[in-house]
């Protein structure tokens, strides 16, 4: 029997097993009250154009700006204007349908270090996968590259890679991982990466404390699974440090979520999905089920999230606690604001240009950088209210 053919039938199984259990919300968490989402008008700067199928954007700590291209270049915005040359030593790439280069990110450390993080797809459209890897930036390259880890398996598809990464305080890190597509009811497997969130130190080696280090029929790395396709993560710490993951990935024809993360919970897909397939066909019957988390937020019909920021700057207060997500499919900046009593507001704003938009960081100026998608795309600031 095939593998995909099992998966499938073992797939239905569990799904007719959580039938008798969903039955509405879970015990512990209350149904939040949405608002009906608000348009404001907001004005950026354009600091960069030109720019070819951007995906993400990181800050340095002498106040260089990099940011990747899809076709395998890191870019380097620096003294208000995009260098000219790309940073060289980057490994090969598989770059095709959504693979490439994706996500980048400096060590904690990075003054002392020189570290830069990065995924990418690799392989060929037979054989592919998301890696992780490290090289130390100088000057205008990258040296000393290392692969830190490869998601398994490969597989015949170039979409879906995840890709995002996020620090934890204790010097760990996340990496998010799509299903592939094609290879969804593996997302409930924690026999392979697909669909997961992993968990890493610095230099690639699993935590001793990862939820399923020990299991026979897990992968050490895996932090939480049962994820489509995630494409914005961040941390939040409170005041006494207190830590607060939130991701959220993109759902098919709806069902968008927007969850908060937690080791080695089981996030649905796609046992439980409040989207359908892209031929209208149910994916699934259920939106709840048995040992699942709800989101605590969707989007029905889909906005396409594919970049995620947290405010907690001062002197912003109508930005100040709020989530921002940019949004390719609805061509929009949304501002979610999670309020003490259970209520979610947003606002919309950027709908007046138009464009899709890939990614969304806070930079140390207190404003909102932003990179929006395509073949000639714009790196914009927006300033505070």
């Amino acid at each position: 029997m095939k593998k995909s053919t099992l998966a499938k039938q073992q797939l239905l199984a569990a799904m007719l097993a959580f039938s008798a259990f969903a039955v509405g919300a879970q015990a512990d968490r209350k149904q939040a009250v949405v608002t009906q989402a608000v348009v404001t008008q907001a004005t950026p700067t354009v600091l960069a154009s030109g720019l070819e199928q951007p995906w993400s954007l990181a800050f340095l700590p002498d106040g260089r700006m990099l940011m990747t291209e899809r076709a395998g270049r890191l870019r380097v915005f620096a003294d208000g204007a995009l260098q000219p040359a790309p940073i060289k030593g980057l490994p090969p790439m598989h770059v095709a349908g959504q693979g490439g280069l994706l996500d980048v990110m400096p060590a904690t450390d990075f003054a002392e270090s020189g570290w830069i993080y990065f995924s990418y797809a690799h392989g060929t459209h037979a054989a592919s996968t998301t890696r992780l890897a490290r090289g130390r930036l100088v000057d205008d390259a990258l040296h000393d590259v290392q692969v830190l880890f490869s998601a398994l398996p490969e597989r015949a598809t170039s979409v879906h890679y995840g890709g995002r990464m996020a620090w934890l305080a204790d010097g760990t890190l996340l990496l998010t991982l799509g299903d592939g597509f094609d290879y969804r009811e593996r997302a409930q497997s924690l026999a392979d990466h697909l669909g997961s969130i992993v968990r890493l130190h610095a230099d690639g080696s699993v935590p001793a404390d990862n939820p399923f280090v020990g299991r026979a029929d897990a992968r050490p790395e895996i932090y939480s699974y049962g994820h489509r396709n995630v494409q914005g993560i961040v941390v939040i710490r409170d005041d006494n440090g207190v830590e607060q993951i939130y991701a959220h990935e993109h759902g098919p024809r709806g069902g968008d979520e927007l969850n908060v993360i937690r080791a080695g919970r089981n996030y649905g897909w796609p046992l439980a999905t409040y989207g359908v397939d892209y031929s209208g066909a149910k994916v699934s019957p259920f939106t709840e089920a048995a040992n699942t988390e709800q989101p605590l937020l969707h989007w029905t019909p889909s906005i396409a999230p594919a970049g995620l920021a947290y405010y907690s700057q001062a002197g912003a207060p109508s930005w100040q606690g709020s989530f921002f997500v940019a949004a390719l499919a609805e061509k929009s900046l949304r501002q979610v604001r999670l309020g003490a009593d259970g209520r979610i507001e947003q606002t919309l704003m950027l709908t007046d240009r138009q464009q899709r938009l890939r990614d969304v960081r806070v930079g140390p100026d207190g404003a909102l950088y932003l990179l929006t998608d395509g073949d000639s795309a714009e790196l914009l600031r927006l300033a505070p209210p």
